[in-house]
């Protein structure tokens, strides 16, 4: 696997990065996402289908979608009508600092979204015109860089977070219609690669649970998830990875094995060749 990887601003003190009104053919779409920043982005014009994680959503004009780091995910645009999107990546650190409010969390959105395996938003209409607003005075901040303009972008992103987490609070779409894109068995075989992974998740494996061909397998989980099996099987499980080596003291050995590599030495060149660094220096950065 050779990921394109995307180039983030390397400001610690910023981690913030906007791609604005971003008109992208199937052909230039990058191949796969797999990264640390959280995402948000909204669809300003055409059609398309979006892949994050484990579900499928249809992408049209007023849609927002929430992307958890370290969440695999591909747009598919249209090739007739391509979308037109606005993507906004930061890290935790941008808005998470002390509050005179302890029961409220600035990334509940994201942490909700990765719960309820539900990452496109249903936005009424004058959150819809609010996000609209923040895209464009976020824009002008770092257009005109002003005195205090990264602080201001930040004031921006929290407000924009805070509204969204009151809609997202209030939502209640467990089995959201959108995810029902493609055939049952393959919704089955991605719940089970991200429930086990250090279960035989080989092409013949997963095919064979799935009651069809290799050959048959392959194909339409190409053409879903835009990788092929290894590839995808892989990356979910260096994203687990990369949790444990954040949350927990587990030593590099149970990792790899936790998380379905075959040896140390495995773990290491594949992590490496998704993430560009070995598991030591991924945790030491995080630390």
């Amino acid at each position: 696997m050779n990921p394109v990887r995307k180039a983030f601003s390397n400001d610690p003190l910023f981690p913030f990065d906007f791609v604005y009104k971003d008109t992208k053919s199937p052909e230039r779409e990058l191949p796969d996402h797999l990264h640390d920043r959280y995402e948000f982005v909204y669809v300003h014009s055409g059609r398309g289908t979006f892949f994050i994680d484990q579900n499928f959503y249809d992408m049209e004009q007023g849609d927002l979608f929430i992307i958890p780091g370290n969440s695999i995910h591909r747009a598919f645009p249209d090739p007739v009508d391509p979308v037109t999107s606005t993507a906004v990546f930061f890290l935790p650190s941008l808005i998470t600092h002390e509050t005179i409010d302890d029961s409220y969390n600035g990334m509940r959105c994201f942490d909700l979204a990765r719960k309820r395996k539900q990452y496109k938003l249903e936005m009424v209409s004058r959150l819809k015109d609010q996000t609209e607003e923040t895209i464009e005075e976020i824009l002008l901040e770092l257009e005109l860089k002003k005195p205090g303009y990264r602080q201001a972008v930040s004031l921006h992103l929290q407000q924009w977070l805070l509204r969204i987490n009151r809609q997202t609070l209030s939502a209640q779409s467990d089995d959201p219609e959108d995810s029902r894109i493609g055939p049952l068995w393959m919704r089955e075989i991605l719940h089970y690669i991200a429930t086990h992974p250090n279960a035989d998740l080989g092409l013949s494996a997963l095919a064979r649970q799935a009651s069809v061909t290799g050959a048959h397998f392959s194909r339409v989980f190409k053409q879903l998830t835009g990788m092929n099996v290894t590839d995808y099987v892989n990356a979910k499980r260096i994203a687990q990875a990369k949790e444990l080596l954040f949350a927990t003291d587990d030593t590099m050995s149970l990792i790899a094995e936790s998380c379905g590599f075959e040896s140390l030495p495995h773990f290491h060149r594949i992590f490496k060749r998704i993430t560009g660094m070995t598991p030591g220096v991924y945790k030491r950065a995080k630390g």
